[in-house]
């Protein structure tokens, strides 16, 4: 297949040299978004008069023919072709003869494969913002489940204050509502057409950009032909968006790892969604989530590869910008790929709230509600702590919990103290007053349900 830029030039491509220059390799995926590019780039060439209705005619015909016949497997994208631009071209020509080689009439390969990769992405967003529905739909349907399971809230992974497990998720469901919010944002960023900026100065002819932005269901078009060829700042965005989210997903599969640990044992993920040892027949290893955990990395260095491509780019378009695809494209592949097993393996897992509250018995954690009960007594929260502090090293010294410490022990620190400091201590208690605004108290967490949940199909 001949290259669009053969007319300068008296020998043909090196092979080798054509193979590094070739995107068709990754770029071959966005054969739709090439043609429905080319079909609304004719139809505007036609409103204009600057291509008859016969012309436009032949073109959409050919255009639609092709897509089809790739679609269905009948047309095999040729992978000597230089890019998919090039191929669609050269097929079309080929069939439609010269109306095909009048398409491309007010239009450069450098604004077709910025209009091609935000329509690409346009899509792939919206997958993406669908799956991010589905995982906080789960992560609350779990929540309400768990809205009672008393567990050790930690911090530094030491046990710290008593939550409940239903509060705990909630807490991912907010990141990720961040990270729908932040897909949202980035993707009404990208949505604007660089169509009609040509190479990188516009054309003499007397195009309608506004017409093909409208056509192809953008909100607007560029309005610098420099910055419309040249921008990938929405890559890099994304990149960015869906780094954070796979430090969240990372956080949450560390978590998991850990809990599904006998060390933890907090919860048990199904069979379906777990693997055993070669050599050691009682394992039932988490491997799903430790592969989300690693392919974090590779989301990470997607993002960095696209931030050190543009750093040093003058205006306007340079070929670099050609490693832009391969990086946000394997970025996209890789969150879905980790949504897709994450979110059945988490709506098919099962908490052992026995185990959890067993966990919260241990560690002291209402320590700090035995403070606030002295502190309820008139005594000032330092002197409390301190008190309080007493007594936890006496019961570690004993063997003891501060359940389990006799009454004359407490009064030994301070009188103070009387029946009352048990009911105070109560781990249930602790949870349920625990009625702040973004507690954990059951009713809190239900309420936080409804809340998130409202959100989640909102926005």
């Amino acid at each position: 297949m001949q290259q669009l830029w053969q007319g300068r030039f008296q020998k043909a491509l090196d092979p080798k040299t054509n193979d590094f220059n070739s995107s068709i390799k990754f770029d071959s995926r966005m054969f739709r978004e090439d043609i429905d590019g080319s079909i609304a780039h004719a139809t505007m060439l036609c409103a204009q008069g600057i291509l008859s209705a016969e012309d436009l005619k032949a073109i959409v015909d050919g255009l639609t023919a092709i897509r089809s016949e790739i679609e269905n497997g009948t047309l095999a994208i040729d992978p000597n072709a230089e890019d998919i631009h090039t191929f669609v071209e050269g097929e079309l020509t080929a069939r439609v003869g010269a109306a095909g080689k009048r398409l491309h009439t007010a239009r450069s390969r450098n604004d077709q494969v910025a209009l091609d990769i935000r329509l690409y992405l346009r899509k792939a967003c919206e997958a993406l913002y669908q799956q991010l529905t589905e995982l906080i739909g789960v992560l609350c349907k779990k929540a309400e489940q768990y809205a009672d399971a008393v567990m050790p809230g930690y911090t530094h992974l030491q046990r710290a204050q008593p939550i409940t497990f239903g509060h705990h998720l909630l807490a991912y469901a907010e990141m990720l509502l961040r990270d729908k919010a932040r897909l949202q944002d980035a993707a009404e960023r990208m949505n604007q057409s660089p169509l009609g900026a040509c190479a990188l100065a516009g054309t003499t002819y007397n195009t309608d950009r506004e017409k093909t932005a409208r056509d192809l269901g953008f909100s607007g078009v560029m309005h610098n032909s420099l910055d419309a060829v040249s921008d990938r700042d929405f890559c890099m965005e994304l990149a960015s968006t869906l780094s954070i989210l796979m430090v969240h997903l990372s956080r949450f599969s560390e978590e998991i790892v850990l809990w599904c640990s006998w060390e933890f044992k907090f919860v048990e993920l199904d069979d379906a969604f777990s693997t055993g040892s070669s050599i050691m027949p009682q394992k039932k290893n988490p491997d799903i989530t430790e592969l989300i955990r690693g392919k974090s990395g590779r989301v990470f260095g997607d993002l960095v590869t696209l931030l050190t491509m543009m750093k040093g780019l003058p205006l306007a378009y340079n070929k670099d910008m050609q490693e832009d695809k391969e990086a946000i494209f394997d970025a996209f592949d890789t969150v879905k790929m980790c949504l897709t097993a994450f979110i059945p393996m988490l709506d098919t897992m099962t908490a052992l709230p026995e185990n959890m509250r067993k966990a919260a018995a241990g560690g002291f954690i209402n320590a700090t509600d035995c403070a606030d009960y002295l502190v309820g007594k008139g005594l000032p929260f330092r002197d409390a702590y301190k008190a309080t502090g007493e007594l936890v090293a006496k019961c570690i010294g004993a063997g003891l919990t501060l359940e389990t410490l006799p009454l004359d022990k407490y009064k030994a620190v301070c009188d103070l103290f009387d029946e009352g400091v048990y009911d105070a201590i109560n781990l249930d208690k602790c949870v349920r007053d625990r009625t702040s605004l973004g507690g954990p108290a059951p009713q809190n967490v239900r309420a936080e349900v409804e809340r998130v949940r409202e959100l989640n199909q909102n926005k």
